[in-house]
């Protein structure tokens, strides 16, 4: 049975929480990004504020067995000094006992790195490049096997469990699907999880017309699933970035150098009628920058996206287009962006990108449109702007919203759920 954070009681109770603390570190061990953390620390304090007491579990990096620059104990002063309180540290997930022992209601304990054991996701390690496919088989079927023992033992430790990853919601995994199983009465969403899922369900199954998305970035290929899933929801579309451009190619236009999936064509010309058949007008970029090179010190240009000359580049949506879109999105109730419009990272063919975080700035606080904005670029666009509190919610969970916004059912919600 699901249950509700609000309402549950953590009173003498032991809460093992999957976090996603998986933040980035300098040479120094420091944090330099600590938004994941900051934004778990309402689910950590209702825990402890209503008399419970932490296991916190995450994991950092990608690392491929024990490796100090991944230790999650770097964290640790950073995270005391969140919650204003002592933390203490097991090193080693599943012999953990006697730090689990010692904890008293209020009472804070961060696991050791989750990827430090191949059990985690999995899968095996180590393997010889020229193994067998039976040595492949045995291998897998040994992780799994030991897997087992793995979740078991995360899940002796607490009386209840609570995901606010939702980050590594899309992931099979010991800590995010499998744990859940052992907590069939006592299991929950964290504020994050919860959040993330209520905004994207706002998008997907209860919007208020009428509906736009603005799906950006550089390939057709990479977002076809959400751009199908979306034609059920949306009554706009505006289509920006690199992927416009096969697009355009596919109707026969000149595209110069800009970039293109060839064998994309046929799908986007069927992405096209569909929409027709649908009844959801399409947007592309009917005026484009270019540009001579893929630099910020590049001579540019306005010109139609489909007579782009040959040694010339599609960087950026003109100004024009922008003004076009304005209107389309000024008239929405609803508002999905996922993806830049432009080459966001040079900043000569960031404006456009940028453009579109203060519209969208505008039509939640002039219009009351809920706008929600998801994918690293978008995210950073109205973070860089500081429009990341002016949006309706900024979602940052990169490959589990875009999985989430294709209709995929993802492991860790589906295991909460159940």
């Amino acid at each position: 049975m699901q249950q509700n954070i609000s309402t549950y009681d953590f009173a003498g109770k032991k809460a093992i929480v999957r976090v996603d603390f998986n933040v980035p570190l300098n040479e120094q061990f420091q944090i330099t990004d600590d938004t994941r953390m900051r934004a778990a620390v309402p689910t950590l304090k209702k825990v402890l504020e209503k008399g419970g007491s932490l296991i916190i579990m995450s994991h950092l990096g990608r690392p491929k067995g024990v490796t100090e620059k991944f230790s999650l104990k770097h964290i640790l002063p950073h995270l005391e000094e969140l919650l204003g309180q002592k933390v203490a540290f097991a090193a080693d997930c599943q012999k953990a006992d006697a730090e689990v022992a010692a904890l008293k209601p209020g009472d804070v304990l961060v696991l050791e790195n989750l990827r430090f054991y191949a059990e985690e996701e999995g899968k095996p390690r180590g393997l010889a490049e020229d193994a067998t496919d039976e040595e492949k088989k045995a291998a897998k079927a040994a992780v799994k096997e030991s897997q087992k023992a793995f979740v078991k033992k995360l899940a002796s430790y607490a009386d209840c469990y609570i995901n606010d990853a939702f980050g590594t919601a899309h992931r099979a995994h010991a800590s995010t699907a499998l744990i859940a199983k052992y907590f069939p009465n006592d299991k929950m969403f964290g504020y994050i999880m919860e959040g993330e899922i209520k905004a994207i369900d706002r998008v997907l199954k209860t919007p208020e017309h009428p509906v736009t998305a603005i799906i950006g970035g550089a390939k057709v290929s990479s977002k076809i699933g959400i751009i199908e899933h979306l034609f059920d929801v949306v009554d706009n579309m505006i289509i920006g970035g690199g992927m416009v451009y096969t697009f355009i190619k596919a109707q026969g236009g000149k595209i110069g150098k800009s970039l293109c999936e060839d064998d994309q064509q046929e799908l986007a010309l069927n992405i096209l009628k569909k929409a027709a058949e649908k009844g959801v007008k399409m947007y592309l970029s009917d005026e484009v920058l270019i540009a001579d090179a893929f630099s910020n010190d590049a001579n540019t240009r306005i010109c139609k996206n489909s007579e782009i000359p040959d040694e010339w580049e599609g960087v950026d949506a003109a100004p024009s287009t922008i003004a076009e879109w304005e209107k389309v999105i000024m008239a929405s109730k609803t508002i999905l962006w996922n993806g830049p419009v432009g080459v966001f990272e040079i900043p000569a063919f960031a404006k456009g990108t940028n453009k579109i975080a203060e519209i969208l700035a505008r039509a939640t606080s002039e219009n009351g449109a809920f706008t929600l904005v998801g994918g690293g670029d978008s995210v950073a666009a109205v973070t860089q702007m500081g429009y990341a509190k002016k949006v309706s919610y900024v979602s940052t969970g990169g490959g589990a919203m875009l999985e989430y916004l294709e209709g995929i059912e993802l492991p860790g919600i589906a295991a909460i759920r159940e």
